[in-house]
């Protein structure tokens, strides 16, 4: 098949463009490069079923052409990361909703499959948990920034739920949990990045709040096969769906993890949210998926652990580091 990957050069997307390479398919990838780096897909340029297009998906006319062209559309282009949307809030509702509505609009033209990926942001301030795709969403005043990404994702899924309601259009809406792995950074404050480099330098490790918040860490390996799967799965169209790790763990004991299994002298520091994000920063306490419904229409579960996701990110940095480079020089 031929497939249309928009931020296909970011974190996930890359790691996509490997999956869907690897099963024979043809791959075409439009990414700005904004959020996204060129290193994470340089490996795919020299396979002649792979095409690399550095542009916008706001650039519609092209994206007309690129959508008639393929078979399934993955729509991972997004603002991505807590501090860009904390620093740049109109470009986070900007580029999330505009784009998504161009993508849409030509998918549904053309009659394409697509998948859509929403965030475990939009549950708010839920206190229901684990977080079920049916629930209630509560998110905070209009003057926290922390929830201008959390709305425009609702929105994004308002949309694309109503281009199938309206015309059956194949649409999947996967909402996103902490998903980690390598080639994620740590510039737009991911925290186990972070948390991993700052171990290997055996430098302070900064916990933002008070480190008792918890998240549950999804391997991206586990969570591009889920993908995958959805848009291959009539039974998922229409449907939102949540993918991740319903693994919990605190900050606190995630950095304690990050020490401990990179041999790390690091001690852990505290710093308040303000002083990492500035005003109208607002965190949600606890962010766990229910994963029965992933697990009932594509037996989704995941494979790895949080130890395997640390290892990993830890291996690439190594791999990364000036030290490791000399060495593969000499």
């Amino acid at each position: 098949m031929k497939i249309l990957i928009t931020g296909g050069a970011g974190f996930v997307g890359s790691h996509l463009a490997d999956k869907l390479i690897g099963e024979g398919h043809e791959i075409t990838v439009i990414d700005d490069l904004s959020t996204g780096r060129y290193s994470n897909v340089e490996h795919l340029e020299e396979n002649s079923n792979f095409k690399l297009i550095i542009d916008t998906v706001l650039n519609a006319d092209l994206m007309e052409e690129l959508i008639r062209e393929c078979d399934r559309v993955y729509h991972m282009a997004s603002a991505v990361g807590v501090r860009l949307i904390m620093e740049q809030p109109v470009k986070t509702i900007e580029t999330i909703f505009h784009g998504t509505d161009v993508v849409l609009g030509r998918c549904a033209k053309f009659r394409k499959r697509v998948l859509i990926p929403s965030t475990s942001e939009v549950y708010g301030k839920g206190i229901s948990v684990p977080f079920k795709e049916d629930d209630d969403l509560l998110t905070g005043a209009t003057d926290k920034h922390r929830w201008a990404y959390a709305c425009a994702k609702t929105l994004d899924e308002f949309l694309a739920l109503a281009h199938y309601k309206e015309t059956r259009l194949p649409v999947v809406v996967v909402r996103l949990f902490n998903t980690v792995g390598p080639r994620q950074t740590g510039q737009y404050g991911m925290v186990v990045p972070r948390f991993v480099k700052a171990a290997l330098k055996n430098e302070p490790i900064e916990v933002h709040g008070d480190g008792t918040q918890s998240r549950c860490f999804g391997h991206v390996s586990d969570v591009v096969n889920g993908l995958v799967k959805t848009l291959e799965t009539p039974a998922c169209f229409g449907q939102v769906i949540n993918f991740g790790s319903d693994a919990e763990t605190s900050i606190n004991d995630l950095a304690k993890r990050a020490i401990a299994l990179t041999n790390s002298t690091s001690e852990i520091r505290y710093v308040s949210y303000e002083e990492a994000y500035g005003e109208g920063f607002e965190d949600m306490r606890r962010r766990v998926p229910s994963l029965d419904k992933s697990k009932r229409l594509v037996g989704y579960q995941p494979t790895k652990s949080l130890d395997d996701i640390i290892n990993d990110v830890a291996k690439e940095f190594k791999a990364e580091s000036p030290e490791s480079k000399q060495h593969a020089q000499n």
